[in-house]
């Protein structure tokens, strides 16, 4: 784990919100260190540990009138620094400083307006008495009553008490959730509290952390190897040029090709780490165990096991020629580290199942280093920029560990892989042609597990049909589809039929993600 305890840092007690995640984004958005801990695991001892500046209660989705409800541990109320509770974190907060909350009112979901009612340096910048303020509500509950002490500084029709403060004790408390993109001043409401209320400056940056990363990495390898598993991706890239600036030629990178990845993707990781950056590398070409693994399955979490599986097997072999390694990099995310426990401290729902996420087996007897295991994706990039990598590079659509295997619904062959990519990579030229591509969040092809009767010419013909997917987004939380014109549309589907055999039509996906929706990969 990075060395954090120089740094103003904020504490946020997760009560199982689907978007808690975005808060801690937000926080770190505006230069603040912050952490997320499960509200189980937060007592007197943790809050003495971490040191907090403030603290936030994030969301959740059970009721807090309720006998068995989780609850906030009394000592963060006395501990003496800011507290920000969020939807839910305000009804706990409530219940148990003497308010009350009820069940069976009214639910308040989706866009709702606020009205400011009394001036409170949490909403200072979002307008003056009487202004009307959009925010995303997304509760089924209501506080009927707030402790003594506090305030209201905002309604909303559904809410009287959708705003509420205790200036005193700098208790703060808001319906609504600031952190998601559809609030759309919640940023500052979020960075008047860590700046203004908690006295923050902001002392979290990139160029600290690499530095401090740096020095961290040294101290842990010490004079030993370290084995990077190279996937290719943003993620492992950035983990492994950080690594290689700390400890040189002591690193190794291992990219294992699946044959599951984009055009002329693998040449291209072959060329910028052992050409560009000098980083000795093992390229191991195992397209034909994967696809041998892999032939005759569908299901899409089997597939995705498989992969792991494989891969790991395949890797571990390769370290095994390494003599003196005793360390494994991976480039293990902030977020995969929260999926992989509850807000209750026990397995999450399955999201992430590849091979980089969930520690190493048994038989592998390496030691981890994960240097990126307390950065966000976007924070990743920036770190990225501050090591110098190609802003092309940097800057690449996310892509999911276990490759084009969940872009082709179904069984997999290297004939519909071959297909696939011809179709993604027409996809993604023309809308690097049209100046789109880094305002797109995510764009790729899928090929679809179905076939459709078609004319083309004077020949009747029965191919694949091919789904295009685009997203927007600011967190890579919350998404929606791209709006396209019409024209590009038409342009990228004309080039796609004509130009990739087995294809005969294209489709647009607008499907959106909300918070809780289907995953984008």
């Amino acid at each position: 784990m990075t060395d954090i305890s120089h740094h103003q840092r904020v504490l946020i007690v997760d009560f199982g919100s689907q978007v808690t995640q975005l808060i801690a984004r937000r926080v770190r958005e505006s230069g603040v260190y912050c952490e997320i801990h499960p509200f189980d695991k937060v007592d007197a001892a943790k809050l003495a540990e971490f040191a907090p500046k403030a603290v936030i209660l994030s969301g959740g989705p059970a009721s807090a009138h309720e006998d068995e409800s989780p609850s906030a541990a009394p000592e963060i109320f006395e501990f003496g620094v800011p507290v920000l509770g969020i939807c839910y974190g305000e009804m706990t907060m409530c219940a148990q400083l003497g308010g009350s909350v009820e069940g069976g009112h009214a639910r308040e979901f989706g866009r709702a307006e606020i009205k400011i009612e009394r001036e409170s340096p949490l909403l200072a910048g979002l307008g003056v008495l009487g202004d009307q303020e959009t925010v995303w509500m997304s509760h089924g509950d209501k506080i009927t009553a707030i402790p003594p002490g506090f305030v209201v500084a905002a309604t909303s029709k559904g809410s009287p008490f959708a705003v509420i403060a205790d200036e005193e004790r700098r208790l703060y408390g808001v319906q609504f959730h600031p952190e998601v993109a559809h609030t759309p001043r919640g940023a500052t409401l979020l960075r008047n509290f860590t700046h203004r209320i908690a006295g923050l400056t902001g002392d979290w940056t990139m160029a600290a952390f690499r530095d401090e990363e740096i020095a961290r990495i040294r101290a842990q390898v010490g004079d030993a190897k370290v084995i990077c598993g190279l996937s290719g991706g943003v993620d492992s890239s950035v983990a492994a040029v950080l690594i290689h600036e700390a400890i040189g030629d002591q690193l190794t990178c291992v990219f294992v090709d699946t044959g599951l990845m984009r055009h002329n993707e693998g040449e291209q990781v072959v060329t910028l780490f052992r050409d560009h950056y000098n980083i000795p590398l093992v390229h191991v070409d195992a397209q034909k165990e994967f696809l041998g693994e892999l032939a005759g399955v569908s299901d899409p979490e089997t597939k995705r096991k498989i992969i792991g599986r494989v891969f790991i097997e395949v890797f571990d072999k390769e370290a095994a020629k390494i003599e003196g390694a005793a360390f494994l990099a991976q480039g293990t995310l902030y977020p995969d580290v929260i999926e992989s426990v509850s807000a209750r401290g026990g397995p999450s729902a399955v999201i992430k199942s590849h091979h980089n996420v969930g520690g190493l087996p048994d038989f592998m007897k390496l030691k981890l280093v994960e240097p990126l295991r307390d950065l966000f994706k976007d924070e990743v990039r920036a770190l990225g920029r501050e090591l110098g990598l190609p802003p092309a590079f940097v800057g690449r659509h996310p892509f999911p560990g276990p490759g084009l295997a969940i872009r082709v619904p179904g069984e997999i062959t290297e004939e519909k892989l071959e297909i696939l990519r011809k179709a993604d990579v027409i996809y993604l030229d023309e809308i690097r042609k049209a100046g789109l591509y880094d305002t797109i969040w995510q764009a790729f092809a899928v090929l679809l597990p179905v076939k459709t009767v078609g004319v083309m010419g004077d020949a009747r013909t029965y191919d694949h049909v091919c789904a295009l997917r685009a997203v927007t987004s600011s967190d890579g939380m919350t998404a929606d589809y791209y709006p396209f014109e019409h024209s590009f549309l038409a342009k990228v589907a004309t080039r796609i039929v004509n130009e990739v055999r087995g294809i005969n039509r294209v489709v647009y996906d607008i499907t959106s993600k909300p918070p809780g929706t289907i995953e984008w990969e």
